[in-house]
């Protein structure tokens, strides 16, 4: 969707490898020609998938995206280390793990599903006292950041082959599948893994599949040859993340205008949609006992079409 004042949407993108999460947004700005393009969820530059880009009004829409669940097909390979947890880093251990059984393997995944405490990779895009975690470790710095409480929901074993490191150590490579929270790091599970197993392990592949209810079906390449980025409307998008609720004109002018309106007795953000079918913005219920209102309101956290 076009609007006067420039391009509108959102955009699912099949990131490639060796782009960085930045690199794709400023190339949609360059496509788009816009400067207001934000994406939720970075991926490592390694990494490919799902990347979602929110442009003009919907990147306003950034922060409810961003919290959304993810899916991951990788590798894991069991039997080094590195000091990444991934395979651009220098390898600090290798055990091997020819030894290693299958059953082993899967019983050791199932340990990490659930809620869990996890430790994020000393390199991830984390800021301790205002600086990246990876800049720190880049210089020189020894980096301790703090576990996190984070869901694995799925974390299945897809399959398993014996290889050989290019130093010749027997190694395991393990892909999985795994639907997480946000904040959760695929880099940490395959170091926590390779840890439990005893012989080390770490990210070889990582492809992001899903956020939310965006998938790589959803998705268009974006590289240096690509000439046009369609987007999904703002109103597609409500509709497809979130509950809707269609307002009365009188409710609707309410919302425009910032001002509350009757619950809409569902948890979360609700899309809220004038008669006409425009996305009026995302409505939140909040329960009040005062003068005003017996039986609690909703109140518009995110208005996109003011008066």
């Amino acid at each position: 969707m076009t609007g006067a004042a420039g391009p509108d949407g959102l955009a699912v993108v099949d990131k490639q490898a060796e782009w960085t999460s930045h690199d794709v947004v400023a190339r949609a700005r360059r496509l788009l020609g816009t400067r207001k393009v934000g994406h939720a969820g970075t991926l490592d530059p390694a990494a490919t998938g799902v990347l979602l880009l929110g442009v003009g009004r919907a990147t306003r829409l950034l922060t409810y995206l961003v919290g959304a669940d993810k899916t991951y097909i990788a590798t894991i390979r069991l039997g080094q280390s590195t000091v990444t947890d991934d395979a651009e880093g220098e390898v600090t251990s290798a055990a091997g793990a020819a030894e290693v059984s299958g059953t082993a393997i899967r019983d050791g995944v199932a340990t990490f599903l659930g809620d869990i405490s996890q430790v994020p990779s000393a390199v991830s895009a984390i800021k301790v006292d205002g600086r990246r975690a990876y800049a720190r470790v880049r210089a020189g710095e020894d980096v301790q950041l703090a576990a996190r409480g984070v869901h694995v929901a799925v974390f299945d074993v897809l399959g398993v082959v014996p290889a050989q490191a290019l130093d010749g150590t027997p190694v395991q490579d393990v892909r999985v599948r795994v639907v997480c929270s946000s904040g959760t790091y695929i880099r940490a599970l395959a170091r926590d893994l390779g840890d439990l197993l005893g012989v080390g392990g770490h990210l070889t592949a990582l492809r992001r599949t899903h956020v939310g209810g965006f998938s790589l079906d959803d998705a268009v390449p974006l590289d240096a040859s690509t000439a046009e980025l369609p987007l999904l409307s703002v109103g597609t998008v409500l509709q497809r993340v979130f509950d809707v609720r269609v307002l009365t004109p009188a409710e609707s002018d309410d919302v425009r205008h910032g001002r509350r309106v009757g619950p809409s007795l569902r948890q979360g953000p609700v899309a809220a949609f004038a008669p006409d079918g425009t996305p009026l913005g995302l409505l939140v219920d909040a329960a009040e006992s005062d003068a005003h209102s017996e039986g609690g309101f909703a109140r518009p956290v995110l208005v996109l079409a003011p008066a």
